[in-house]
C-alpha cells in the first residue's frame, strides 16, 4: 500500500459485491487511465490482501434493430413527392433515415401510416431535413425520429417542387438505455470574439480535473445558423519566455453548432479541468452563448469482498500498469443489486524517509581544521627529523 499516494477507509462492508462510488476529488491524483486504483485490506492478523473488482462507466447503451421494408412507389404532385413504403413485420419502428442524390436541400416533410392504403394517420408535420454541403461545411440531418409506431405502411410526402431523388433509405427501431451523468460547477466562463479571426472562444474552467464525457451549448439565437465547432482540452503548459506560460491543447471532438439538433456533444470519458471551444462563424455574426454545460459519466467499481478485514479505496501511482482480475473476463455470477459505498475523506499515506548515511563531516570548517593539524603535524615531523640529521 505504501507504492501509492492517498487512501480512503471503505465504510460497512457487509457483503460479499459492493458497488463503490468514486469521489470527484480523486480523479487529480489517479493516471488518466485510471490503472493505478487499487482496493486493499487489512484482515485481523495484519496481512494484506487486495479485492478485485471492475470499472463501470454508467454510459448510455444504444441498439439498432433493423427492420426490413420495400419502397412500394414514388409519386408527384402539386403537393410534391411522396414516398410509400411497406413493412412487412408486425415491429414498431421509431426511425426512418433517407439519403439523397442532392447535397443541397432544406425540405419539410409529412410522415404517415395505415395500415389498409385507405385512411392515412399523421404522425409527424412539417418535419425538417436538410443537407449542406460546400468549402466551409459538411452537415446533413436526414433522419425522421418519431415515437414508437407499428403500421403496415408508410407514406413521406416531401414538401418541395424540385424532385427529390431517393438513393438509399434505413428502416430501424433505435432504443436507448440512457446514461447516467454527473453535471460538474463550472469555475470560470470566458467567451471572446477576437477582432480578425472570425472565431468565438470558450474558455470553460472547473474546479477540479473530472472524467468529462458530455459537453452542451446552449444558443440565444432562434434564428437557423450551422457553425463548426471543436473542442479541445488542455494537457499542460509550456514556457515561453520569463514568467509566461502557454496552454497546450488536445483534440476531444468537433461537430456543427445548428438550429435542428440539440447541441450536444459527447466523447470517451476524459479527465481534464480546463476546455477550449472554437466556433467558426465564417461571415456571421457571432452568436449569443446563453450557457455552457459540462457532464461525465458516473464512475463506480463493483467489488468482490471474501475476507473480512478494514479495506480502502487506494491510488495514486502513475507507474502501475491496469490489474488483471478474473472478473475481466468471467463477470457472469456479478449480482444486479448491491449496496453502494462511499469512501471516507481521503488521507495521504505516509512514506518512511529512507536512512542516508550521512558524512562523518557535512561542514567544510571542520575538514579544512584537520587538514591543517594534519599539515603542521607533517611539518614538524619533517623538521625533527632534519634536526636529528
Amino acid at each position: 500500500m505504501d507504492q501509492y499516494a492517498y487512501k480512503s477507509i471503505l465504510p460497512e462492508i457487509t457483503d460479499t459485491w459492493h458497488a463503490i462510488s468514486l469521489p470527484d476529488e480523486m480523479f487529480s491524483n489517479v493516471s488518466p487511465n485510471l490503472s493505478d486504483i487499487r482496493i486493499f485490506g487489512i484482515t485481523n492478523k495484519k496481512d494484506t490482501i487486495e479485492a478485485p473488482y471492475l470499472l463501470r462507466l454508467k454510459a448510455e447503451k444504444k441498439t439498432f434493430n433493423k427492420i426490413p421494408f420495400t419502397i412500394l412507389n414514388t409519386s408527384y404532385n402539386e403537393k410534391g413527392t411522396y414516398i410509400t413504403m411497406e413493412i412487412p413485420t408486425k415491429q414498431a419502428i421509431n426511425q426512418i433515415h433517407l439519403d439523397f442524390e442532392q447535397s443541397n436541400f432544406d425540405w419539410l416533410i409529412t410522415l404517415e401510416g395505415t395500415q389498409d392504403r385507405k385512411e392515412w394517420y399523421t404522425i409527424k408535420e412539417d418535419y425538417r431535413i436538410l443537407s449542406i454541403k460546400n468549402e466551409l461545411t459538411d452537415y446533413q440531418f436526414t433522419t425522421i425520429r418519431f415515437p414508437n409506431t407499428q403500421y403496415h405502411y408508410f407514406r413521406i410526402l416531401i414538401k418541395d417542387t424540385k424532385k427529390p431523388v431517393l438513393q438509399s433509405a434505413n428502416v430501424t427501431r433505435y432504443e436507448v438505455k440512457e446514461a447516467n451523468y454527473k453535471e460538474y460547477d463550472i469555475e470560470r466562463l470566458n467567451i471572446q470574439n477576437p477582432k480578425g479571426i472570425k472565431k468565438t472562444i470558450i474558455d470553460v474552467n472547473l474546479k477540479t480535473p473530472v472524467p468529462v464525457s458530455y459537453i452542451g451549448v446552449e444558443v440565444q439565437e432562434t434564428f437557423d445558423y450551422y457553425r463548426p465547432i471543436s473542442i479541445r482540452y488542455m494537457v499542460d503548459s509550456i514556457q515561453i519566455q520569463q514568467g509566461s506560460w502557454k496552454p497546450r491543447y488536445k483534440e476531444l471532438g468537433s461537430g456543427v453548432l445548428n438550429s435542428i439538433e440539440g447541441n450536444i456533444f459527447t466523447n470517451t470519458s476524459t479527465i481534464a479541468q480546463k476546455f477550449r471551444l472554437e466556433i467558426d462563424n465564417h461571415d456571421n455574426q457571432p452568436l449569443k452563448i446563453n450557457k455552457v454545460i459540462v457532464k461525465g459519466y458516473q464512475h463506480e467499481l463493483v467489488a468482490r469482498f471474501t475476507n473480512p478485514g478494514t479495506y480502502y479505496l487506494v491510488y495514486g501511482n502513475d507507474k502501475m500498469r491496469k490489474p488483471s482480475y478474473d472478473l475481466n473476463y468471467v463477470s457472469a455470477n456479478i449480482p444486479e443489486e448491491m449496496t453502494t459505498l462511499i469512501p471516507e475523506a481521503r488521507q495521504t499515506i505516509d512514506h518512511e524517509e529512507p536512512i542516508v548515511a550521512e558524512p562523518l563531516f557535512t561542514n567544510k570548517i571542520w575538514l579544512w581544521g584537520i587538514m591543517s593539524i594534519v599539515i603542521l603535524l607533517l611539518g614538524g615531523f619533517t623538521l625533527s627529523m632534519m634536526k636529528k640529521k
